[in-house]
């Protein structure tokens, strides 16, 4: 530093401590009461600005949780959350929310807002599920304490959409299996999809995936093991003729069956 600024050095460190002063008042967040801090966070909130609200909420709950005003604020402090796409966050004030004020008139509310929070944590089908296995949870849970919920059918749709995310998720870990030519864990992979999502689009597709890895499996197999693994693709072409006779691929599984089938007859006529 010059030696001409020596002696106003004490001025200009007074005068910064006071620009730093200021800047900081300047974004303090004030609140008198719990009702005041709710009342600002409220209508930052209902303005748009979301994250800037999240303070005001959070300042409610510096007097406790017992003012008339905390459980609004709880709520509106994880629905912040939720608008700012800060679901793990949202998820959580939800929960303390539903947790704490186990009476409030907007818990069904809140127990629905909680799993489309985690609803839209769940990614595409070829990533971790983990979250989408606890939308699912979320979203039965306030199926089985809501049953008479103007939501329920919104949470339904939500659900299945989920469900055929993790159908796709087994029938596409199967067909890698079926790829690779490991193909007992492929049928037993494809059964696996048919049997816990019976009720998805890849219900048939798996019935018909088992079906070619058991024929498959057959043919790498000894002769003496070759007819109950026939037998098996034959099994999975009943159910799916049964449950699923007008599906478009129950042309292709009849094809199956019949080559399983001749096959079955083959080895039986030369025992």
């Amino acid at each position: 530093m010059s030696w001409s600024l020596r002696p106003f050095l004490p001025v200009l460190l007074l005068l910064a401590a006071v620009a730093l002063s200021a800047c900081a008042g300047a974004g303090r967040i004030r609140y008198d009461s719990p009702e005041d801090a709710y009342t600002k966070g409220l209508r930052l909130f209902e303005e748009g600005r979301y994250d800037r609200s999240v303070p005001f909420f959070q300042g409610v709950f510096d007097y406790g949780r017992t003012s008339e005003v905390a459980a609004d604020a709880q709520l509106h402090l994880a629905r912040a959350h939720f608008e700012s796409r800060d679901y793990i966050l949202a998820a959580s004030e939800y929960s303390r929310f539903v947790n704490t004020y186990r009476t409030h008139e907007n818990v069904e509310a809140a127990t629905f807002e909680r799993a489309i929070a985690y609803y839209h944590l769940s990614p595409q089908y070829d990533l971790d599920q983990t979250s989408t296995r606890q939308a699912i949870t979320y979203l039965q849970l306030f199926l089985d304490q809501f049953p008479d919920s103007d939501l329920q059918e919104e949470a339904e749709d939500h659900l299945r959409v989920l469900r055929e995310k993790l159908a796709r998720k087994g029938y596409e870990s199967a067909g890698l299996y079926e790829r690779r030519g490991i193909y007992e864990a492929a049928a037993l992979s494809y059964e696996r999809v048919f049997d816990t999502y019976p009720d998805t689009p890849w219900a048939d597709d798996a019935l018909l995936g088992a079906m070619r890895s058991y024929m498959a499996f057959a043919d790498l197999s000894i002769e003496s093991r070759q007819p109950e693994r026939l037998q098996l693709a034959i099994d999975n072409y009943t159910r799916l003729i049964e449950l699923f006779r007008d599906s478009p691929i129950a042309k292709e599984a009849e094809g199956l069956y019949e080559e399983a089938s001749g096959r079955l007859a083959e080895l039986a006529s030369s025992n």
